[in-house]
């Protein structure tokens, strides 16, 4: 069964309207526009409401930057916002950057739900959870708060460097920082024979390892799925794939981790949408998720 999730716990971040190839939403205080490629329907709003309502909005100079327009200079560039859950609260540092991203995908708080809850449940004490193109970190800094022993892997220095922010900010330590090519991370892992109870997985469509290492996910994600199962404890685990990449369905997730994960149990697959305030719903990605228990 196909499920379609979206957060239930955010109360700073609001979906206000989204339609037109726009999304209007608020992180904290600040109500920002900025482009939305799968919002190809009719905004619910008045546009008369939405330059009311906005702050700050990104203008596209091309496919991957652009500028922001604040309406009041002073408006700042970076702020703080929350999310709490009934295991956890962290606090996050947000951020205006060139290519329209604010350092934060507010869907990724249904997995970041699923990650505390599935490691208040297991028995280890402190089990080991590896987040691997894990950006700026909300996932990991979630799983830390939650009590496990948490590695966070991306390729780019600046985000890993966000991530450690994300840390400090939450009154957290002693996460493990690599800045590594996801696969080879992955491969250099299985030869020491290390072992994790929880792994997450929110490759790019494309993207580059430090060292020009190229990754692309249809080409790959085969190979990654085969080589993380293999990181997984065999007693207890759980096991997070999400992808934004407009050509796979969560039928797709679903035969890589059916394919790839030995006699995989409790197995979802769905979609994540972010609701909009004035009443549409917004796709932002697929997920597939598999965990055990002892």
């Amino acid at each position: 069964m196909i499920q379609l999730l979206t957060p239930q716990h955010w109360k700073d971040y609001e979906l206000i309207d989204c339609g037109n190839f726009e999304k209007l939403e608020r992180f904290g205080n600040l109500i920002l526009i900025r482009p939305e490629p799968q919002a190809v329907w009719a905004k619910q709003l008045s546009e008369a409401e939405w330059q009311k309502q906005h702050h700050i909005r990104f203008k596209g100079r091309s496919a991957t930057s652009g500028e922001w327009i604040k309406k009041n200079p002073k408006t700042p560039d970076r702020w703080h916002i929350t999310y709490q859950n009934n295991e956890v609260s962290i606090k996050l540092r947000l951020g205006l950057t060139s290519f329209k991203h604010v350092g934060l995908f507010p869907e990724q708080a249904v997995n970041w739900d699923y990650i505390s809850e599935s490691i208040s449940k297991f028995k280890n004490p402190e089990p080991k959870v590896l987040n691997l193109f894990a950006y700026t970190g909300g996932a990991t800094v979630i799983a830390r708060a939650a009590g496990a022993d948490t590695t966070h892997v991306d390729s780019i220095k600046q985000v890993v460097t966000w991530a450690n922010e994300n840390q400090e900010l939450s009154g957290l330590k002693d996460i493990r920082w690599v800045v590594e090519d996801a696969l080879k991370f992955v491969k250099r892992e299985l030869k020491r024979g290390k072992k994790y109870n929880g792994i997450i997985l929110d490759p790019p469509a494309y993207g580059h390892g430090p060292n020009g290492e190229k990754w692309k996910l249809e080409d790959h994600i085969l190979e990654m799925m085969q080589d993380v199962s293999q990181l997984l404890d065999e007693e207890e685990h759980f096991l997070i794939l999400n992808t934004y990449s407009l050509g796979f369905s969560s039928v797709i997730v679903e035969n890589l981790l059916k394919g790839s994960v030995k006699n995989p149990q409790n197995l979802e697959t769905g979609e994540l949408y972010l609701q909009a305030s004035a009443g549409s719903k917004l796709p932002l990605g697929v997920f597939g998720k598999v965990r055990k228990f002892k």
